[in-house]
């Protein structure tokens, strides 16, 4: 049971598509990454995504890779500055949710989570990476169990 939280994968310039689709290169990261989660035996039960068309297209490639039993969705409220706490209010880890979105919503959110505070940043985030966090059975805090970055260093 995991929460994953994703950073959409690089997308183009905004003067080559106006709607900032992903790159060749975001794609074939993003594909690389769920392949490897894949590998390692990630399940996702549900991916939803932010209403911009990197995260829809994020949202599409790891959901042909792992599957999700109740599908991908657009949701509102997870944009670059939407608020946090908000969202964490109605955040279950047991519905193992993949949520795909941007910077610094993404890193705001996994700060907020552990410290309880966006103001203090704990992990940068990294394109096409993935951040599972969990509910520690003992004390109910979130904590980080895991990442998957494209890229170390």
């Amino acid at each position: 049971m995991a929460l994953y939280l994703v950073q959409h994968g690089k997308s183009l310039p905004k003067d080559q598509d106006p709607d900032q689709g992903l790159s060749e290169e975001g794609a074939a990261e993003t594909e690389r990454i769920a392949r490897t989660a894949v590998d390692k035996g990630v399940t996702v039960s549900r991916i939803r995504h932010s209403v911009k068309t990197r995260a829809r297209q994020t949202a599409e490639i790891f959901a042909r890779a792992l599957n999700p039993k109740q599908g991908v969705q657009e949701i509102s409220g997870i944009k670059p500055m939407d608020d946090v706490a908000k969202a964490a209010a109605g955040l279950d880890p047991a519905a193992d949710t993949m949520l795909v979105g941007h910077l610094p919503y993404m890193e705001r959110m996994t700060a907020f989570l552990i410290t309880g505070s966006i103001d203090r940043p704990i992990l940068k985030f990294q394109n096409s990476g993935i951040v599972c966090l969990d509910k520690d059975p003992a004390t109910q805090a979130w904590v980080i169990l895991w990442t998957l970055l494209p890229k170390i260093g």
